[in-house]
């Protein structure tokens, strides 16, 4: 069943990439995190009340609650970092760069959580990592902060998006590993809740420290529609994930719901018209041998 929940984060996390792209071609990318964080709030309280678990909140070990704290931490360090690289780069550059996080989850789980590695299973993430390699266009044209493309002064924003998705896919590997020690013991959906009410102080701190709130007021209506959209896919996902988490090995887990970046690649080309070359196509393939053959062994 957790190999489901696995599927269900990975669908749902490849709709949030597009969903959120939608809603941040003007609008701050740190305030559309913010203002997600709201939806993936309620979302996530709301799912916590219909299945009754809120009481479970007063016999949560300290240690548990200080790990899930460092995991919605990490979680909001990854999320700002995400939606930043979105909004300067391609979502077909972005997400694979992102999904490198599958990697370090890999070896993170191996040294912290002794999840034991085969060959096979080492040989299934190389494949992944060559995937996610041959997935990044370096020579490929750009894109700026505003939106639009360029072609040489504007280098330094080439450079941004990458260092954003990279420090995504960092804070992505913390998130599973913290994650999956916080959730030990606990309601899988009333321990998203508790991580995500920390994403939201962080989310909202990071609004105020860049005097940034006033543009709440200004975001475009249809974009905060796809901001809403998005949060609610967003909660979908941490739904599925964190119940897989509790449920099966991070190693496993981390890899299927990379998945995602099928679903990424298929809706950026029907919504964005973003094309895959051969070479990232390529590795497309790779990314998904390799995470199925994890899934498998």
């Amino acid at each position: 069943m957790w190999l489901l929940y696995a599927f269900g984060s990975a669908f749902f996390a490849g709709v949030t990439a597009i969903l959120a792209k939608c809603g941040i071609r003007k609008t701050d990318s740190t305030v559309a995190t913010a203002v997600r964080t709201i939806v993936v709030l309620l979302f996530s309280w709301g799912i916590v009340w219909t299945v009754g678990s809120a009481g479970q909140i007063t016999r949560i070990s300290g240690q548990t609650f200080v790990f899930l704290i460092l995991s919605g931490a990490a979680t909001g360090a990854s999320w700002l970092c995400y939606f930043r690289a979105l909004q300067l780069g391609d979502v077909n550059k972005v997400v694979p760069v992102d999904k490198s996080s599958t990697v370090l989850t890999i070896l993170l789980a191996l040294i912290f959580l002794h999840e034991g590695i085969n060959v096979p299973k080492a040989a299934a993430a190389a494949m992944i990592a060559a995937g996610i390699y041959l997935m990044i266009e370096k020579k490929d044209k750009w894109m700026g902060a505003n939106g639009d493309r360029g072609t040489g002064s504007g280098g330094n924003s080439r450079k941004g998006w990458m260092l954003y998705a990279a420090g995504s896919a960092v804070f992505a590997s913390l998130t599973a590993i913290l994650g999956k020690i916080g959730i030990a013991g606990v309601e899988s959906n009333l321990g998203t809740a508790i991580r995500t009410c920390v994403v939201l102080v962080m989310a909202w701190g990071m609004v105020l420290a860049t005097v940034k709130q006033q543009e709440v007021r200004r975001i475009d209506r249809k974009e905060l529609l796809f901001i809403c959209l998005s949060g609610i896919a967003t909660g979908a996902s941490w739904l599925c994930y964190y119940r897989a988490l509790q449920e099966g090995p991070a190693s496993v887990v981390a890899p299927v719901d990379k998945l995602s970046v099928l679903v990424t690649v298929v809706f950026s080309y029907l919504v964005f018209g973003e094309k895959l070359s051969r070479k990232a196509l390529a590795g497309l393939v790779l990314l998904t041998a390799g995470t199925v053959a994890m899934a498998v062994l």
